[in-house]
């Protein structure tokens, strides 16, 4: 082991969080940075293992099937870069970019210098006073989705979000508009599928007393309420080619008239828009302003639809029955069973966290703190839009005890796919799980697994 001398001299040449592992996973330090940014001392973390401190597991990453630099700089690669989910001394998940790089003592022991870099807080500002719904997860593809949106919101730019309806582009613009420096400004939304020709000076731009029938007082539009924060434009390939003119102009000048007025208004807007379909392809139909395209698609972020995004089906779920109906009020939200969360893992969701929302309100309604396999199949018979849904055993069709039921093979599955995740590691498999090992071996067991 190097002097603490020497240890000190690796960390404190790092003004960002900081810290230096060995080939055992132990942190052997951490730098001022790092207590600061993660809200812990040295003495609390040194000696204990990375992944216990930072990433809430009882082994390695990579036994979860995470991107990790341990390994990869300890077998031979001088650098690696990933994206984590990294907890803070008060249990809070922050999403940061790791740099993991060799570190050589003066005796010739290899050791892991860790950068951590934070590419977003997780949470408003306000996180002690916010209950709406939270953007979770920490699939490869959210990660770097949640990178670029932090790039964005450090950003005037406009941006343009773009993925399937469901995948939560509205929540993603607000994301932005809380990292930003207009956090403390309004936030306001317009969905742009119900403007019309007509409607749209009077709804975005305001207007004046008597300058239409109907108009017996004065009215701020959208943007001007806007002003000084963020204004998101969903759906905004719907919006009639008429209309696509006048908020071009807006946006090149920043100013603009309210109906029946004289004077300009000035504003300072960020505008952040959204599309479930291509532009690009609106704009070869000329069903789409080529120079509005260009005008809004400055930061163009894809969101990844849930089918890319699986694993975080867990924590998509419990943030999802967290906020449903049937938890609020002091009620402690239902949980899933590990044969609910197979079967869900199951399916293709065309309509992405949308759909699996009204999934899992339908599948709460039962009234139980537990929401099992048949729950969820029960809720699915009421949608049936699964790409492949599973065939169901009648009731009066007992299965033939040779054969697994439909929710067992599915849980068969799942078991299996764990094992080879977590190379054979019973107790992390039963933990993932959430049963115990003495109960995962008669499965196993059962399922000719053992």
């Amino acid at each position: 082991m190097p002097a603490q001398e020497e240890i000190a001299s690796w960390l404190e040449t790092h003004d960002r969080p900081f810290a230096v592992m060995d080939k055992d996973y132990r942190i052997v330090g951490i730098n001022r940075a790092y207590e600061r940014a993660y809200q812990v001392t040295a003495e609390e973390v040194i000696g204990r293992h990375c992944f216990q401190i930072a990433h809430h597991h009882s082994s390695p990453c990579c036994e979860h099937g995470e991107a990790c630099p341990h390994r990869l700089v300890f077998n031979g690669k001088q650098l690696h870069e990933c994206l984590h989910t990294h907890f803070d001394g008060k249990g809070r998940p922050r999403w940061v970019r790791v740099t993991g790089h060799r570190v050589v003592s003066s005796s010739g022991e290899v050791f892991l210098g860790e950068g951590v870099c934070e590419i977003a807080a997780q949470q408003p500002v306000n996180e002690e006073h916010h209950s709406g719904p939270k953007m979770v997860g920490g699939a490869p593809a959210y990660l770097g989705m949640v990178e670029r949106l932090g790039l964005a919101a450090r950003t005037a730019s406009p941006v343009l979000l773009q993925g399937e309806t469901g995948t939560g582009k509205e929540l993603a613009a607000a994301f932005i508009h809380h990292q930003s420096d207009r956090r403390d400004r309004p936030f306001i939304c317009l969905d742009c599928t119900v403007l019309s020709d007509g409607l749209f000076e009077s709804e975005v731009f305001g207007h004046e007393r008597g300058a239409f029938t109907s108009a017996d007082k004065a009215r701020r539009g959208l943007f001007e309420l806007a002003d000084g924060g963020t204004i998101f434009l969903d759906e905004i390939g719907e919006m009639p080619l008429s209309c696509q003119a006048k908020l071009l102009r807006v946006l090149e000048t920043r100013e603009f008239r309210r109906v029946g007025a004289e004077d300009t208004v000035k504003v300072d807007v960020r505008v952040v828009c959204a599309t479930n379909r291509s532009l690009w392809d609106g704009v070869q139909a000329r069903t789409f302003r080529s120079d509005l395209y260009y005008r809004i698609a400055c930061f163009t972020i894809p969101m990844p639809p849930l089918r890319e995004r699986l694993e975080d089906l867990p924590a998509l779920a419990e943030e999802i029955l967290r906020r449903c109906p049937h938890s609020q009020n002091g009620a402690v939200p239902p949980t899933l069973s590990p044969s609910a969360l197979a079967l869900l893992r199951s399916y293709t969701y065309p309509g992405n966290i949308r759909e699996l929302s009204n999934l899992l309100q339908v599948a709460a309604t039962t009234g139980g703190s537990y929401i099992d396999a048949p729950d969820v199949r029960q809720a699915v018979g009421q949608f049936q839009v699964w790409a492949d849904p599973l065939e169901v055993v009648p009731e009066d069709e007992p299965a033939d005890a040779d054969s697994p039921t439909p929710d067992a093979d599915t849980e068969r599955r799942y078991i299996r796919e764990l094992l080879h995740r977590y190379h054979g590691h019973r107790r992390h498999v039963a933990k993932a799980l959430g049963m115990s090992e003495r109960t995962l071996y008669r499965r196993l067991r059962r399922y000719r697994l053992d």
